[in-house]
């Protein structure tokens, strides 16, 4: 199966009537992974496949607006009754396991290993999954954060996650053929930067040299459709909305 991505969610910082936090899924080759788990996105997920189909999971940084759904995983697999093969391997910042032991009230992490595997990302992490090349690159944000560049049957596809503008975010997207990208602020000010404006993001998406640019993650101060057509303008190239409920074959 050619990779693919599915939206499940794209608001920032806090879920709409039908439009959940950031989240995403993302197929190819056999993989089904959930790529950020915003509130909202788990019960999308189920709109598109079973849970206990995923083979991985990918979380860009610990913030709530794109993790807090993991609770609402932990709910499903550990007493819901939706049971996984095999422990999920989720690829996330160190303490995730942590974070989400905390909210069940447990300091010990191990009656989340039936569900869970916790594999800690790190600076140019590299994993083969199934028939995908996973490549985790560190960006400039309020808390250990991450981009992610998919690579598979020749296509790749990179995901800014949460990020000011960095070297290492345009690098990761280097020739990608589809770059989702965030877009959370208005403007910049004058304080350090943690997150993208449109411009921002269409200029990465530039020096990059992507195919195609869609936007995410629009801040409450911005609308998706000004966000989209000022990232364009700074882009020169495609650039869409991504929008809940929308595949994109890649």
């Amino acid at each position: 199966m050619p990779l693919s991505l599915t939206v499940l969610g794209t608001a920032s910082p806090y879920p709409r009537p039908g439009r959940p936090c950031s989240g995403y899924l993302l197929r190819g080759a056999g993989a089904e992974m959930w790529v950020d788990a915003g509130p909202g996105t788990f019960a999308e997920l189920q709109r598109h496949t079973d849970p206990d189909r995923l083979t991985a999971i990918w979380i860009s940084h610990l913030h709530a607006d794109h993790t807090a759904d993991l609770l609402a995983a932990a709910y499903a697999f550990t007493f819901g009754g939706i049971a996984p093969p095999a422990p999920i391997p989720v690829y996330a910042p160190m303490n995730c396991a942590l974070r989400l032991a905390g909210f069940f009230g447990r300091a010990d992490i191990r009656f989340l290993s039936g569900a869970f595997d916790f594999r800690p990302l790190y600076d140019g992490h590299t994993v083969r999954h199934w028939n995908l090349r996973l490549t985790s690159r560190a960006v400039a944000h309020d808390t250990e954060a991450y981009a992610l560049r998919v690579e598979c049957q020749g296509s790749v596809l990179v995901y800014s996650g949460d990020t000011g503008p960095c070297d290492a975010l345009t690098e990761l997207a280097s020739g990608a053929d589809l770059f989702l990208c965030e877009a959370d602020l208005d403007q910049s000010g004058e304080s350090e930067q943690v997150h993208l404006t449109p411009e921002d993001a269409g200029e990465a998406a530039r020096k990059a040299g992507v195919r195609e640019l869609y936007i995410t993650h629009v801040g409450p101060a911005l609308t998706r459709e000004a966000a989209t057509a000022r990232a364009a303008v700074a882009f020169g190239g495609p650039t869409r909305t991504a929008r809940e409920g929308e595949t994109i074959p890649l």
